[in-house]
């Protein structure tokens, strides 16, 4: 059984919303965030890893590359090869932000000030793993440093 590119394109970001909800509203201290952090930052990613080699699986080879900007957009021309990279992106960025909700509670940051770095990741990616680490700069400098023994 095939998912078309548009069901899954609306299945993945029908669960995404909820999962960065969630998150957000998951205080380190409440005895549901270990399974929040189990759903957002494990199964949800995995379940979308699977989803993004299915629609390669599917959708592959596409026109396009990696080479060069005219390359991607030709690749992403393809409604099977885009939804794959969206949904790669909602799993990259769902992982990111559960580390960083982990992160920050192993650091003892007060989740209240974490959330809007959750935001930014949920809405743009890298800039919201900046935040948090310009946060964690400001607050727990020390723990920037690598561990000893760490490369």
């Amino acid at each position: 059984m095939s998912v078309s590119p548009d069901t899954a394109f609306a299945l993945a970001n029908g669960v995404a919303l909820p999962a960065w909800v969630a998150l957000a509203l998951a205080p380190p201290a409440a005895r549901w965030t270990p399974w929040v952090w189990r759903i957002t930052g494990r199964v949800l990613p995995l379940a979308y890893a699977l989803a993004y080699i299915a629609l390669l699986a599917a959708h592959w080879p596409a026109d396009g590359g990696f080479d060069s900007p005219a390359a991607v957009r030709a690749l992403f021309d393809s409604p099977g090869a885009l939804t794959a990279g969206w949904i790669h992106f909602l799993a990259f960025d769902l992982f990111v932000g559960t580390w960083i909700a982990q992160r920050a509670a192993q650091l003892g940051i007060p989740h209240w000030m974490v959330v809007p770095a959750l935001a930014l990741t949920f809405l743009f990616g890298p800039a919201g793993l900046l935040a948090f680490m310009l946060l964690r700069a400001v607050l727990r400098p020390g723990s920037l440093r690598p561990a000893p023994g760490a490369p």
